[in-house]
């Protein structure tokens, strides 16, 4: 007893001085020479989550469950981490019975309601990913070859994407067993939930950080300048219709959906401080009626909502980084961060479970259609992606494109007295021939990313 309780007390003053470590470093802003060159602390600790969960899940390629020392260190300094938060308050109002009897109203301190919500359930998603990966502790069904088999192992398995590193999944030569497949479902559908809450939970903090000066600076002065004037024409005709939009760009690739997305989350910010300037003969000032410009920015958040859900492994956008890099705020750099990890993590497994039930479908079909990956569609089919333009988000009370939008304007909504190149965003000619949306309800961007703000009540 006496020897094990001398092996605790030294783990623990181990752990003491490490803490102590770390939290010196962060408290420097990562300058550890007291140059006072260092960043932020809000930043230092974005940072130091980001490369905590780097460094213990790293690719995380293979589907089975973390080791004891990984899952320990986790738990220890992500806790670590997290406790910043316990000390991030707010003054509230509370009743305080006095000596004689009487109530009065007294002020006391009370953890930040954004992080008192979020935090418990950023920590009840974190634990219902590592479960998911111990559910495959005992699995015998599925096993992987090395990177470096050779074609006649990999077979017709081999991976035809461009992940070329990841191990290859094998199957039995009659697939998998029903047991195994619905295991292999029912995880899927459990980490698509996680994915769909950190996305969100990600989403609206984001929109709450304020846009560094630094990024308005950057950007033009009007939106067309930033769309060009194909993308600006296509969003401000009379009928617009964002399936048909999507569908007419070209998004074969990731850069070119990211740089749709840095196009239209830079208009969406020159529209709103349009919006805002009282000073009309300011280089911000407005050239087109305020409703006008309204409904633009509602148009750009709409696609900016479907590309988000149909393309969840998106890296971040210029507006997101820039940020997260300026951003001054402890609580929400914490909640960003921690989110943001989590949903990687999760898209990460959400891909390794669909590389197995992949394998078993070739398995079962020899010539099987493509595989439609890692989408947001529905809960009954979470994960596989639409290639096609359509409006393929899911939410707790589900709505239709019409549902969540309408608009209906006048043929010259748009204004054509700016000049500017068309970017790189491809459009087809039919874009400049649109259906009409009917229904006459508006909902906001915020309103509909999963109609919540935290996804305790989803858990």
């Amino acid at each position: 007893m006496t020897t094990a309780f001398q092996a605790k007390e030294k783990q623990l003053l181990a752990d003491m001085d490490q803490m102590k470590e770390k939290f010196a470093k962060l408290l420097l802003g990562e300058d550890m020479s007291g140059g006072g060159k260092g960043v932020s602390s809000a930043l230092a600790l974005s940072n130091a989550i980001t490369n905590l969960a780097a460094s213990v899940f790293g690719e995380q390629s293979r589907l089975e469950p973390m080791t004891p020392e990984r899952k320990l260190r986790w738990r220890k300094e992500i806790d670590w981490m997290l406790s910043v938060a316990d000390h991030i308050v707010e003054l509230v109002p509370s009743q305080q019975k006095g000596k004689d009897g009487f109530n009065m109203e007294i002020m006391v301190t009370k953890q930040r309601i954004d992080l008192h919500m979020n935090i418990p359930a950023l920590r009840k998603l974190d634990a219902m990913l590592i479960d998911c990966l111990d559910n495959f502790k005992d699995q015998n069904e599925f096993y992987y070859l090395s990177k470096d088999a050779s074609d006649s192992e990999k077979g017709k398995h081999k991976r035809k994407d461009d992940k070329w590193w990841l191990p290859t999944v094998k199957v039995p030569e009659d697939g998998l067993s029903d047991k195994s497949r619905k295991n292999l479902q029912s995880q899927k559908e459990s980490v698509t939930q996680v994915l769909k809450a950190a996305m969100s939970i990600n989403a609206q903090v984001l929109s709450e950080m304020e846009v560094p000066e630094n990024y308005i600076e950057a950007l033009p002065k009007n939106g067309r300048a930033s769309l060009g004037d194909l993308v600006y024409r296509s969003i401000t005709v009379e009928f617009f219709d964002p399936d048909q939009f999507l569908s007419s760009l070209n998004l074969s690739s990731e850069h070119k959906i990211l740089d749709l997305k840095n196009r239209l989350e830079a208009s969406i910010v020159i529209w709103k401080r349009k919006m805002t300037q009282k000073d009309g003969k300011s280089g911000w000032g407005s050239g087109i009626s305020f409703e006008k410009r309204e409904l633009f920015e509602e148009r750009a958040e709409t696609i900016l909502h479907i590309i988000k859900h149909r393309f969840p492994g998106l890296p971040q956008s210029s507006l997101d980084i820039s940020k997260i890099q300026y951003n001054q705020d402890v609580g929400q750099a914490l909640l960003e961060s921690y989110s943001r990890i989590l949903e990687s993590l999760a898209f990460t497994v959400l891909s390794r479970i669909e590389d197995v039930l992949q394998a078993d479908n070739i398995t079962q079909n020899p010539n099987p259609q493509p595989c439609k990956r890692n989408s947001l569609k529905d809960d009954s089919q979470p994960n596989s992606v639409s290639t096609s333009p359509r409006y393929d988000v899911e939410t707790a009370n589900a709505k239709t494109l019409s549902d969540l939008l309408t608009w209906a304007m006048d043929q010259n909504d748009y204004d054509d007295r700016v000049d500017s190149d068309d970017g790189s965003i491809d459009v087809e000619p039919s874009m400049q021939k649109l259906n009409v949306v009917t229904n006459t309800s508006k909902k906001s961007y915020l309103e509909s990313l999963a109609g919540v703000r935290s996804p305790t009540e989803r858990h």
